[in-house]
């Protein structure tokens, strides 16, 4: 037994070098158990307290310690990639009694996909939502366990998204090169581009905003996303059912505000075109009547670059971050709660 408790514990160490020596770094997995934890704290909040959702560019924009130093609050952030933010949004309209600020991202390609349950954007979103709703201790347990591991081993490292660098086994075996026999289109290589905190705070790696190659790997797998997405968007059904949660949420004194984050390049472009600001943002803002924000209005923003894309660079998400801070700030549409 001793022997081979000893094996297997210089194999672990063994497994965990080779990795690091591949540098990688210990990634806490942004799993429906993380955001739960997060979505449980809007439970206790305040009227001062805020909520951040949408989809990855608010996680990736948004940076929670940025937001807590020019106004002294932490925002919750709630935010899901590749998701529709309705169903979230819809979640905290009925489900609580909050009434403190709620920004919400407004990427055009996923906030006016649909309201198809069995839709992938809107399900995403639901499914986290009903995690919520139904988990168990066990399943709060497992994951309080799994995080010292998480936060320092890198071997363990897995994701529910599926990237393709993930390390897990399943992982892996899926990276042997074998012929296609399914006749299924074969998806390019997808590989994780950020680093999560335990609070859901979500810089891009360093290796995405420096090593081109590696981000014009990203740029091909949202091609090949984007073009087999055949869907147009769900422009009236979208909006009516957001609009209806929107009057409710304000009605009860709830501070709402809509954000356009930076695009740039190829994706810009076909959102200019295909989904264009005068199309979807402004009826929506129209409707609503909640405090918008749209990066192109700001000369500050309106040339930001993003390295694959979609997404601000670490550095660049802090400097949008702490300047729509200002400017919101400024407009009397957030309030500074920091103490002297």
């Amino acid at each position: 037994m001793l022997v081979a408790i000893a094996i297997s514990l210089l194999s672990l160490i063994a497994w965990e070098c080779y990795w690091r020596a591949q540098g990688k770094l210990p990634d806490i997995d942004d799993n429906k158990d993380l955001w739960a934890v997060q979505r449980a704290k809007v439970e206790t909040l305040s009227e001062d307290g805020v909520v951040l959702m949408g989809s990855s560019r608010v996680l990736f924009d948004i940076q929670l310690d940025e937001w807590e130093k020019e106004t002294g609050i932490k925002p919750i952030q709630l935010a899901s990639a590749g998701a529709s933010p309705l169903p979230i949004f819809h979640d905290i309209v009925n489900n609580t009694d909050f009434t403190g600020t709620v920004l919400v991202g407004v990427t055009p390609g996923l906030f006016f996909s649909t309201t198809f349950p069995e839709a992938g954007p809107w399900k995403r979103a639901q499914s986290r939502v009903e995690h919520y709703e139904n988990r168990t201790y066990a399943q709060r347990l497992n994951h309080f366990l799994s995080m010292p591991l998480q936060k320092n081993f890198v071997f363990i490292s897995t994701s529910e998204e599926g990237w393709s660098d993930d390390i897990d086994l399943k992982s892996l075996l899926n990276t042997i090169n074998s012929k296609n026999r399914s006749g299924k289109p074969q998806y390019p290589p997808f590989n994780a581009f950020a680093y999560i905190d335990e609070d859901r705070n979500n810089p891009m790696s360093e290796k995405t905003a420096t090593d081109t190659t590696f981000a014009n790997s990203i740029k091909a797998a949202w091609k090949f996303i984007i073009m087999g997405n055949k869907n147009p968007p769900e422009k009236e059904a979208t909006t009516n059912f957001f609009v209806a949660d929107a009057k409710k949420f304000m009605q009860r004194g709830g501070n709402l505000i809509l954000l356009r984050c930076p695009s740039s390049g190829w994706i810009k472009g076909g959102e200019d075109k295909f989904l264009s600001r005068a199309d979807l943002w402004d009826p929506l803002v129209k409707a609503t009547n909640a405090n918008a924000y749209y990066f192109e209005d700001y000369d500050q923003f309106k040339n930001l670059e993003c390295p694959e894309w979609s997404h601000l660079s670490a550095s660049d998400a802090r400097f949008f971050t702490r300047d729509l801070v200002k400017i919101m700030k400024a407009d009397g549409v957030i309030s500074n709660s920091k103490t002297n």
